[in-house]
């Protein structure tokens, strides 16, 4: 169950070590993964095929289903999870359609204009994970938003299942966003084929999605080596949970076990100002843990998870900020005090009615969020992350003649004679 600490009593290197997780100090996991990626990237189809039948069990006639397979899949929906699907999407695509804006031309000075336009990424590399969970939610996350900004091409990886197909959700899900083709490819395979490509998968400029440790690090060293991008190092998911005396601890033990049911990597943390609700929550969490399918992979990443008592809800803001959670609970009444305290967060929840779920499916925000403490840097996916701002400007010969003797200047301070010249001949010209 959780272990407990008190933060007025830990060292500032104990806090160090509790903000830690998902680390590989003997680079093991480094090891396997790039072993892997160097064989998709030399042997390409024929290393995928070696690693479904070795890692997804299963013998593999060809590396991906098309558009008339996943629609035969997709019959097997009822029509209530077909409307729960489209819920979600027409939600998330409202939500991200509002982010997709032109910005304004301004004139830095005189006959000086200067803007920015948006242009989509052309192809971008979608990984859907499969494993223990099957993900639909997360295709929706990372389509939606790809269709928005208007890639010209969008690939999609997901890990075959036992039968060499793919879960009915899935299947749906690339109707509702209308992708041709879903690659029969997981794990540290599918980033590898995405970013180097392969006689079947397209090489990709951007590669989306979450996954374990090992895709995450098959992510970080695509970005390191290559010149394919990624839209951050998304590993095993992670809570933490911010809880005072009108806290609910049966609701703080249902958010906590949600996040510690994705997998035995997951982390959940209460950082409460109350002995009364960390006890009360850990008996929650003893009556709740058992009824769950999932049971035994939430309970060996509740029993790598922790509860810690601080005094008020400024301490425990304080510790939040140097956890940089992915996802943030406020479990308060009095959560409209301390949401400016928020620095470093992936995606907010905030009072007693607004569990971390609604957010993984269906309120309109993305769940594809920075774990691993890189909220400190990175933000969630969005329409932003499938486009790119170039950035333009234009001169009239009133405007060369108002800016170009400073650029002049400027070019002689540094040294660099025909950055001034290339300013120079034009004024001259003008002139004469």
């Amino acid at each position: 169950m959780l272990k407990v600490y008190n933060y007025a009593e830990l060292s500032k290197a104990q806090v160090n070590d509790l903000v830690q997780r998902n680390i590989d100090p003997a680079n093991e996991i480094r090891t396997v993964v790039e072993t892997i990626i160097g064989n998709v990237q030399q042997q390409g189809d024929l290393a995928l095929l070696d690693y479904a039948r070795q890692f997804d069990k299963v013998v593999l006639d060809k590396l991906y289903l098309d558009k008339a397979e996943l629609a035969e899949i997709a019959t097997a929906l009822l029509p209530e999870q077909k409307t729960a699907l489209e819920v979600a999407y027409q939600n998330i695509y409202k939500f991200h359609e509002s982010q997709l804006k032109s910005e304004n031309k301004i004139e830095t000075m005189p006959g000086v204009t200067c803007w920015r336009e948006l242009r989509p990424i052309e192809k971008v590399g979608l990984y859907i994970p499969g494993g223990s969970a099957v993900l639909p939610s997360t295709f929706l996350m990372l389509g939606i938003p790809a269709r928005i900004a208007g890639c010209k091409e969008i690939v999609v990886c997901s890990p075959p299942g036992k039968n060499g197909k793919l879960n009915a959700f899935i299947a749906y899900v690339a109707e509702l966003l209308d992708i041709d083709r879903i690659y029969l490819a997981g794990g540290a395979q599918a980033i590898a084929a995405m970013a180097y490509g392969t006689s079947t998968i397209t090489k990709v400029d951007k590669i989306f999605g979450p996954g374990n440790q090992f895709v995450t690090k098959a992510k970080t060293i695509i970005q390191s080596t290559t010149v394919t991008a990624i839209d951050m190092p998304a590993g095993p998911s992670e809570v933490l949970v911010i809880a005072d005396e009108t806290a609910n601890p049966a609701y703080i033990a249902a958010d906590l076990l949600a996040q510690a049911e994705h997998g035995i990597d997951s982390q959940s943390i209460l950082v409460a100002t109350s002995t009364h609700i960390i006890e009360q929550t850990i008996a929650e969490l003893e009556k709740q843990l058992p009824i769950l399918p999932r049971a035994e992979i939430a309970a060996q990443a509740i029993a790598n998870s922790y509860a810690l008592l601080v005094n008020d809800l400024s301490e425990a803001m304080q510790f939040s900020n140097q956890y940089a959670p992915e996802h943030l609970i406020l479990a308060t009444e009095s959560w409209q005090q301390i949401t400016e305290s928020i620095i470093n967060a992936g995606s907010v929840f905030l009072g007693n009615q607004t569990p971390e779920s609604v957010g993984d499916y269906a309120s309109g925000t993305n769940h594809t969020l920075p774990t691993s403490a890189y909220a400190k840097a990175y933000s969630g996916v969005s329409v932003d992350s499938f486009v790119k701002k170039i950035t333009f400007q234009h001169l009239t010969p009133e405007g060369l003649k108002a800016i170009g003797p400073h650029v002049e200047i400027l070019a002689d301070l540094e040294g660099l004679h025909a950055h001034r010249n290339a300013v120079s001949v034009r004024m001259q010209s003008e002139v004469n």
